[in-house]
């Protein structure tokens, strides 16, 4: 059971760095006007990782102001993100999984 909980909070920790990613990829496309967010389906898409990825981000845009009007904050999340999921992780599920193992 321990292994399970691991294994679900490092995919959703990985399902919130793609999120973040795409999010940012779509911001510039639609920035660039290569996309529009008067079709239906990117509009939907748009919407739903705003939804997903601004709880994550808003805590790190609040302390970190756009620089030069370029947003460095998913950058910051995504380490933050990767150093959970790289050593925090690990290092409390490792007592555990000794314990059963």
């Amino acid at each position: 059971m321990i292994g399970f909980i691991y294994f679900i909070l490092d995919n959703l920790i990985g399902l919130a760095i793609l999120a973040i990613i795409v999010s940012a990829v779509l911001s510039w496309l639609v920035a660039f006007n290569v996309i529009n967010l008067r079709n239906q389906l990117v509009y939907g898409v748009a919407r739903f990782l705003d939804a997903v990825t601004t709880p994550i981000m808003r805590p790190v845009q609040r302390f970190i102001p756009p620089l030069g009007g370029v947003d460095i904050s998913p950058i910051i999340v995504i380490l933050i993100l990767q150093g959970i999921r790289g050593y925090l992780l690990p290092w409390l599920f490792s007592p555990l999984l000794r314990l059963i193992g």
